[in-house]
């Protein structure tokens, strides 16, 4: 008994000696953490496993060895679990967040910062509480929401204080200077970094006093002191080579290029640039990689170098592009953990039973509130850039060149398949509270499916797999769909069947059943050569968010969204999809629909017939790129505009002037655009009549039930240039 508490003791030590050498020596670290363990393992003590494991995917986390890091901390889990250990399950997300958003993996970074906060929140503890509050306003910093940013660092700030460490204060004043630095205020950011470094000095912490040296740096580059950034740019360095920090190597080397490049250094520029580029490649360094390649693309065409010029775009706009759709792929196939966070807290045995009914009804009260805080946010943040990169590829292709054409085109076709995206997380929100409905129209039926062919050809081609398409020559040429539905369905189908392909091919049939006067009823058939589904696993595989656990790979796996999103659908069509399928031999999805003919459509420019020559109307849009691009698109027709930048200004314009329409921005500043649209139509306005069109990112708005009446329609952003001009010219509600 001694000994087992002996060993216990020398377990607990070494996990102690471990986190505090972290510091300044993360090799030892490392050595005392396998030590810990190998222990915990022999005495097959769990808690200690979990905690060793834990202590080990951090220490590889910072070390830039993410795979090994995450690996580490998915085992740590299985320990906690089995002792229904939340705060061992907590730190174990932790680690993963880390892991995530410092490989550019924001969104799904962020997930598992809201796990980990609500528990750590739970005990009062104000030491996880700040380092996790800090990673939150980091992530909010990269998406550019820098009030959320702040707001998020002074919590960590006040956390810090409340556990009383110095070192954990000190790190939230880094990021915040850098913040104060993007407001033109290096005063003020100056006299934070310094006091960041003060206390980074007095805390003994040479890790964290690298990040400071940093952030100094660029204080004094901003202010052009080349001399004093570029000597603590190359001292942040030789901290972090010390300790194998490559993200922060990764931010140190990129900054002295760039130094470089200002000062002329351009072939040391140009040989540090491709370093960082090697070590986004090593690490999986997106954000770094693709900021390089800008440079290096930037620096050739100056030297009228086209080929290394054009080499280095591809790969930017390549691996910019790949971060985007990954991340919000990532928040489409992890939505479970946003929809489904619980906080299950272990009941003393002497609370009442009403104690914890109330607790569990405050609990799921606050995951609802999250998820739709969430997906309002997220949807926000994806879709107000994304309207001003996808109208302005739409304007640029009017007078771009043949070779200019290729790449806007290239561009087009990622914005349209991230617009396909981010409408899936829309019908998600809509499946979740019975909101989706369908949008008939005239639709070119074999158009139709042919774009849904190209779409997922390549992905079928890099897999060396067919893709093929048999449409029955008895079928109409027009029907009447909703064809973004129609598209996700078969979209969602094909991209699953070629996902689980390996070998063979992947089928599209479509066949007539039968016809009559004006409809049709249509077989639609998605077959493929795959691995096929367990007979015990297919009752649930439409259920939401259910995984068979025969394909539940880090490669193929899911959350089962896309099918719940196929069977919905199907439904609203008035049918229901089958599925036949063996393990090992394939699968075959199938449903049929009854759908109504519809006469050949013509189609015809109408942005040249002048319809809106002459027509007035406010736009209330407080964003100037988005303003910028709606104003040159409304003036192209014909549209005379008075902009404003609140909801405020809207209403006191439309108390002056008449005009056809307002188009309503929804997030502005001093009035938003639902209490602005009502004031309009309540009041004796000239404009009490006009049409009001919601222009918005935010998927959630259309839920708000009390300013449904005061709007004639919702367009959404990214927006479809050809819908926003029909629905001004023909004043239809969408």
């Amino acid at each position: 008994m001694i000994e087992h508490n002996n060993t216990l003791s020398k377990i607990q030590y070494l996990l102690e000696k471990s986190y505090k050498f972290r510091v300044n020596n993360l090799q030892e670290s490392m050595k005392l953490a396998n030590e810990a363990l190998l222990l915990s393992q022999e005495m097959n003590h769990t808690e200690y496993v979990g905690k060793s494991l834990n202590m080990l995917s951090l220490f590889n986390m910072i070390c830039g060895k993410g795979n090994v890091a995450l690996t580490y901390a998915e085992k740590a889990i299985v320990c906690f679990e089995l002792l229904e250990d939340d705060r061992g399950v907590a730190d174990a997300k932790y680690s993963i967040a880390g892991i995530y958003y410092k490989t550019n993996d924001y969104h799904l970074g962020m997930i598992y910062l809201i796990d980990a906060l609500v528990i750590y929140q739970k005990y009062n503890d104000w030491h996880n509480v700040s380092r996790t509050q800090k990673s939150l306003g980091t992530i909010y910093e990269i998406l550019g929401d820098e009030n959320n940013a702040i707001e998020t660092y002074k919590i960590a700030i006040k956390a810090a204080q409340k556990s009383k460490n110095k070192n954990l204060e000190s790190n939230v004043y880094n990021p915040m200077s850098g913040i104060l630095l993007k407001k033109n205020k290096p005063l003020k950011a100056l006299k934070m970094i310094n006091k960041s470094i003060s206390l980074k000095e007095e805390t003994g912490d040479d890790r964290g006093l690298a990040f400071a040296i940093y952030g100094r740096g660029k204080v004094f580059y901003y202010n052009k002191e080349y001399t004093k950034a570029s000597k603590d740019f190359f001292k942040a360095l030789e901290i972090h080579k010390k300790y194998n920090e490559v993200f922060g190597i990764g931010m140190a080397k990129q900054k002295i290029a760039q130094l470089y490049l200002d000062t002329g250094y351009i072939q040391k520029a140009k040989a540090l640039l491709k370093d960082v580029i090697a070590l986004g490649e090593k690490y999986n360094l997106s954000r770094t990689k693709f900021k390089a390649c800008h440079l290096l693309y930037k620096l050739y065409k100056d030297e009228n170098k086209h080929k290394k010029s054009l080499k280095y775009l591809e790969s930017y706009l390549k691996e910019k592009d790949k971060s985007i759709n990954s991340q919000t792929l990532k928040v489409i196939e992890n939505y479970e953990r946003i929809s489904k966070i619980k906080y299950e807290q272990q009941e003393e045995g002497l609370k009442r039973e009403k104690e914890a009914i109330i607790l569990k009804k405050k609990q799921t009260e606050e995951t609802a509130k999250m998820r739709q805080e969430f997906l309002s946010a997220m949807s926000h943040e994806i879709r107000t850039p994304l309207n001003a990169v996808t109208s302005i590829i739409s304007m640029l292709k009017e007078r771009a060149d043949e070779d200019d054409q290729k790449l806007l085109i290239s561009l087009q076709f990622s914005s349209k398949n991230l617009m396909r995206i981010i409408n899936d997380i829309l019908d998600f929100s809509k499946l979740d509270s019975d909101k989706m409905k369908l949008e008939m129209y005239a639709v070119n039926f074999v158009e139709l499916i042919n774009n849904i062919r190209d779409t997922y050809l390549g992905m079928a081609l890099e897999k060396g797999i067919e893709l093929n398409v048999h449409i029955d020559n008895k079928l109409n040429k027009f029907y009447q769909l909703d064809d973004t539905k129609l598209f996700q369905i078969l979209g969602n189908l094909v991209s699953n069947a070629i996902k689980y392909t390996n070998d063979g091919a992947v089928d599209i049939d479509i066949k007539l059943i039968s016809s009559k006067n004006d409809t049709d009823k249509v077989s639609f058939r998605v077959k493929d050569t795959g691995v096929g589904i367990a007979k015990k696993e297919q009752s649930r595989l439409f259920d939401s968010f259910y995984i068979p656990s025969t394909i539940t790979t880090r490669n193929n796996g899911g959350t089962g969204l896309g099918l719940a999103i196929v069977k919905k659908i199907v439904e609203l069509y008035g049918s229901s999809v089958t599925l036949k399928s063996e393990k090992g031999k394939g699968s075959i999805f199938r449903f049929d629909l009854v759908i109504e003919k519809a006469a050949e459509v013509i189609k015809v420019d109408q942005k040249r017939t002048d319809q809106l020559n002459d027509k007035t109307a406010i736009l209330a849009e407080d964003n100037e790129v988005n303003a910028l691009v709606m104003g040159q698109l409304l003036k192209k027709w014909g549209v005379k505009i008075e902009r404003v930048k609140n909801g405020y200004d809207a209403v006191q314009v439309a108390k002056k002037i008449k005009v056809d329409f307002i188009l309503m921005d929804i997030h502005m500043p001093e009035m938003n655009g639902f209490d602005a649209a009502k004031l309009i139509k309540d009041s004796q306005s000239k404009n009490r009549s006009t049409p009001i069109y919601a222009l918005t990112a935010d998927v959630t708005a259309v839920n708000n039930q009390d300013y449904l009446s005061y709007f004639d329609g919702f367009l959404w952003k990214p927006l479809q240039i050809d819908r926003l001009f029909d629905t001004l010219a023909n004043k239809e509600n969408i």
